[in-house]
């Protein structure tokens, strides 16, 4: 008589326990918190981070030259005449408004 080998029940729940903790290895670095998808996002997110710090660089700088231009060392006439024009409404003696 011959007797038929089959793996015994341990084994099998030893396959099954080492196949859900791969499982959930492979998971966590995929979709966890610091995996490969968080690591795009941060990413993109950096990029876009970037590129506000270098827009309001250039909107700072615009601001610090016209408060240059303005300021009582170096006074700027025809800046002086255009915001003079916006904010208070002036015209000079020669000039036809047109509404």
């Amino acid at each position: 008589m011959t007797r038929s080998t089959r793996p015994g029940f341990g084994a099998l729940i030893y396959f099954a326990a080492t196949f859900a903790l791969c499982a959930y290895f492979t998971f966590a670095a995929v979709q966890g918190d610091f995996g490969l998808f968080r690591r795009v996002e941060i990413s993109a997110e950096a990029d876009a981070l970037r590129q506000t710090l270098t827009r309001l660089e250039a909107e700072i700088a615009s601001a610090e030259n016209l408060t240059h231009r303005l300021s009582d060392e170096y006074l700027d006439l025809d800046l002086l005449d255009q915001q003079a024009r916006s904010v208070l409404g002036l015209l000079r003696a020669d000039e036809i408004v047109i509404r």
